[in-house]
């Protein structure tokens, strides 16, 4: 009964997985282009449009963020960046927030006449959520490649 409760706590909160995405747009938006169009740029290029302030998170179970939820949140920015027709983005900012747990325990009693024993186990699993920030660019075709 009780690991039936913990997996079922542990199901909703990995369900619950998908976090919100935003952008503020602070240049001209272009029409939608395919995500597998729009590069990363550690550095900003020497010649761009800004286009948008991105911001994406992931949540997970048990450990705080991880290479898995970095690429989730990266590839959630690039999705925003493309549905703004932007060709690029810089990466700015990746921060970790434990948001909440999940915990269970169960308790037993054993009395007899001359004797009391009592067990008792518990356990929790923490949720935590990876955000990422970015600025979506454009860069003509004619502008230096991605590094």
């Amino acid at each position: 009964m009780v690991r039936r409760t913990l997996l079922g706590l542990v199901i909703a909160a990995m369900a619950g997985g998908c976090a919100p995405s935003s952008h503020v747009l602070v240049g001209p938006a272009r029409p939608p282009i395919p995500v597998t169009d729009v590069k990363i740029y550690s550095q900003a290029p020497a010649h761009f449009t800004e286009v948008a302030v991105l911001s994406a998170s992931s949540k997970s179970v048990f450990t705080p963020g991880g290479q898995r939820a970095i690429d989730k949140v990266v590839e959630r920015l690039k999705a925003q960046a493309a549905q703004l027709g932007a060709n690029g983005i810089i990466l700015q900012d990746f921060s970790d927030r434990e948001t909440g747990a999940l915990g269970t325990g169960v308790g037993s009693d054993s009395y007899s006449r001359n004797s009391a024993v009592s067990l008792g186990v518990g356990g929790s699993v923490g949720i935590f959520n990876k955000t990422g920030k970015a600025r979506a660019i454009y860069v003509a075709p004619d502008a230096a490649p991605a590094r």
